[in-house]
């Protein structure tokens, strides 16, 4: 169906829209408990989609709605923190803003945790070792029984998968870098 989308097929974008708009509402509600908001994330999701269909490369279409909803969450976020920065602009309310790194780091890494989940197997579980429990590769090797250099492959074409991912979905790495900062401050 992603073919047909990127071939600018309105059959298939209505497929898509049909088969997953409440479940991405649903999505959204969760994240927001407001109906008007989750409709117009999920609106936003759909445009997006169609815009870039022929930018965007899908394997897996459930896993990319679902997370285009959970991003385009975390931007509604951002623009609401930045209205009310505005605001009160001569006002700095320290809670305010770790809640906002709270948020950031909390979408950011359940964006990531989705796309380890759509990894191969072998890469998910090195790449949680070695970034979920902090190994070492050569402690990874001996766990697993593989090379050192298996390792050190398999968590390359990990962060590959993932650098894809993030760029797929528009997110550039100074962003996360600053969201990861925040976070170990």
């Amino acid at each position: 169906m992603t073919d047909l989308l990127s071939q600018s097929d309105i059959n298939a974008y209505n497929e898509i829209y049909r088969r997953y708009w409440k479940k991405l509402l649903l999505i959204a509600w969760n994240h927001s408990q407001d109906n008007g908001i989750s409709k117009d994330i999920v609106q936003e999701v759909f445009i997006a989609l169609w815009e870039r269909r022929k930018d965007i490369q899908i394997n897996n279409l459930a896993a990319f709605m679902v997370t285009s909803v959970k991003f385009q969450v975390f931007r509604h976020y951002q623009k609401e923190h930045r209205r009310v920065r505005l605001a009160l602009e001569n006002y700095e309310y320290d809670e305010v803003v770790l809640d906002e790194q709270k948020l950031d780091a909390r979408f950011l890494q359940d964006f990531i945790n989705g796309v380890v989940e759509e990894m191969p197997e072998k890469c998910k579980l090195i790449f949680r070792y070695s970034r979920g429990e902090g190994l070492k590769n050569n402690e990874i090797a001996n766990k697993i029984n593989i090379s050192e250099k298996g390792v050190e492959n398999t968590l390359t074409r990990a962060l590959k998968i993932l650098r894809g991912e993030l760029k797929n979905h528009g997110i550039s790495i100074f962003f996360i870098i600053c969201a990861l900062l925040r976070n170990y401050k």
